[in-house]
């Protein structure tokens, strides 16, 4: 026979705290208001705070006090109802196939050295012609002659300018 709770419920501690989180806190916030002082603005965010951390209180009190029937608890502590042979066979052959296919993919993963996004990858230098391997590309750029990047001005007129950039930094 379950004890009877009348009143505040299980949980009477989490009640008196959330009340007196909420007391304290209306009783700062409202010096913070009221009072003239020159730290009323900390007064403020402080009442508020401690009101807002009353919450935690109130969410155990009610949390606590949730009766939930016996009948209703047996499918999530894991007891089976005897009655339900039927659905054992066809629940359990699923739960075994359903262990099978995660199991094989787990060990799949292991056997290969995790998924495919997880390999350490390693540059693709010394491939010949930009071979691709294992999604990377190998390039190769040859070096340009000073002569041959020259704009065609410089040739002409026998002094060569420098190309306006977006970056240029100055001494100064």
């Amino acid at each position: 026979m379950e004890p009877e709770f009348r009143g505040l419920g299980r949980c009477a501690c989490s009640f008196w705290l959330a009340v007196a989180f909420d007391m304290v806190g209306l009783v700062v916030l409202l010096v913070g208001v009221f009072v003239n002082v020159f730290f009323y603005d900390l007064l403020i965010y402080a009442g508020s705070i401690v009101i807002f951390l009353s919450l935690i209180w109130w969410v155990f009190w009610y949390s606590g006090n949730i009766e939930v029937p016996p009948a209703e608890l047996e499918d999530d502590v894991g007891l089976l109802k005897k009655n339900k042979a039927g659905l054992r066979g066809l629940g359990g052959a699923v739960r075994r196939l359903s262990s099978r296919v995660s199991n094989g993919i787990r060990n799949s993963f292991r056997r290969n050295g995790g998924p495919p996004g997880a390999r350490s990858s390693r540059p693709a230098a010394g491939l010949p012609g930009g071979a691709v391997q294992a999604g990377h590309l190998s390039v190769a750029m040859a070096p340009i002659s000073p002569q041959a990047a020259a704009p065609p001005e410089a040739e002409a007129g026998g002094e060569a300018q420098m190309p306006h950039t977006a970056m240029e930094t100055s001494a100064t």
